[in-house]
């Protein structure tokens, strides 16, 4: 029972955070580029590198590869040199969405805590040069896994399927990979989350009330706009690194705990507490994919006006050429 109802689970879940996450990340990547937003370029150049990584992520890791390929087990995607470039693929996308959520962060403190190196940092040539640094080293570092997986059949000599490599993950090169990649898409990024905005926290704080001290000779009820803009950039900050590493949480205990980083070709008990925490941290860590376009629909209230006017253009199209078309009647 319990193996048919987090199969169950699966099949459904999937197929709706897809449909859900596809058009959020496409959305926002348009919106983003028209550059309404009030965002600087910089800031607009990491939000849309997150939001390509996710929509990378939609495609390749639910789309491909938890439904064509299960759906489809015959099918050209079930050959093995394919089967195993869509494997690395999907540790590659996930990896971006991950590194670029923590250099996001890193340019959000080096923005609010570092005014001196701020102005040479926190620009857009600065944010293409991190965001390409970052992919290639990520294409760099995922390379192991494709030797990770072997044919999970031979038929007619042709190789068909993937699955673990006992020779791989048994060996001490394959198994200090397996807790290097964790550390690199886990606990570096955790920690480097953490720290950034521990203090950057603790640098506003401090500024806050050196502000509100020289301000307090002045008309105490007049608004303070250098306080209002740091108010929203913490909270744009911590809900996008705070939802990050909630809906990460679950999977990096369970991989602790099980060693387990891919369930596709598991061949144990499916039952097993393991097995389905696995699963259900995968699912949470998925989630934090689509979910970028609420938290600036929530927290920004120029992106939430953006987004009404790009989903109300298509209807005002439509309805503009009714209304020439019964005028030419």
């Amino acid at each position: 029972m319990g193996q048919v109802t987090i199969l169950l689970i699966k099949e459904i879940y999937y197929p709706i955070l897809a449909a859900i996450g596809v058009p959020a990340n496409l959305v926002t990547i348009v919106i983003l580029f028209r550059g309404n937003c009030g965002l600087s370029k910089c800031i607009s150049g990491y939000m849309v590198a997150m939001a390509t990584a996710d929509l990378l992520v939609m495609i390749i890791n639910i789309i491909v590869y938890y439904i064509f390929s299960y759906h489809f087990p015959l099918s050209f995607l079930s050959h093995t040199p394919v089967c195993k470039f869509i494997l690395y693929m999907t540790v590659v996308t996930l990896d971006l969405s991950v590194w670029f959520t923590v250099s996001f962060t890193f340019d959000r403190f080096v923005a609010l805590c570092c005014q001196k190196f701020k102005t040479r940092y926190c620009t857009e040539r600065t944010a293409a040069a991190v965001t390409t640094t970052v992919s290639v080293l990520v294409l760099l570092e995922g390379i192991p896994f494709l030797f990770a997986y072997e044919p999970q059949q031979i038929i007619n000599k042709v190789q068909w399927g993937c699955r673990s490599s006992v020779a791989f993950f048994s060996s001490p090169p394959g198994a200090a990979y397996v807790w290097v990649h964790s550390a690199w898409v886990v606990w570096l990024p955790f920690t480097f989350i953490a720290l950034f905005n521990y203090l950057t926290v603790g640098r506003i704080l401090v500024a806050n009330r050196a502000r509100r001290g020289l301000r307090s000779h002045s008309s105490e009820n007049q608004s303070d706009p250098e306080m209002e803009k740091r108010r929203k950039s913490i909270i744009l900050l911590f809900s996008i690194s705070g939802t990050f590493v909630l809906l990460w949480l679950t999977a990096a205990v369970s991989f602790v705990t099980t060693r387990l980083t891919n369930t596709t070709y598991y061949r144990g008990d499916r039952t097993d507490p393991g097995y389905i925490a696995t699963e259900t941290g995968a699912m949470l860590k998925y989630l934090s994919s689509c979910q970028n376009m609420c938290i600036y629909a929530a927290t920004q209230r120029k992106f939430r006006e953006e987004l009404m006017n790009v989903l109300k253009s298509p209807w005002t199209r439509i309805l503009r050429f009714v209304g020439n078309w019964e005028q030419k009647e």
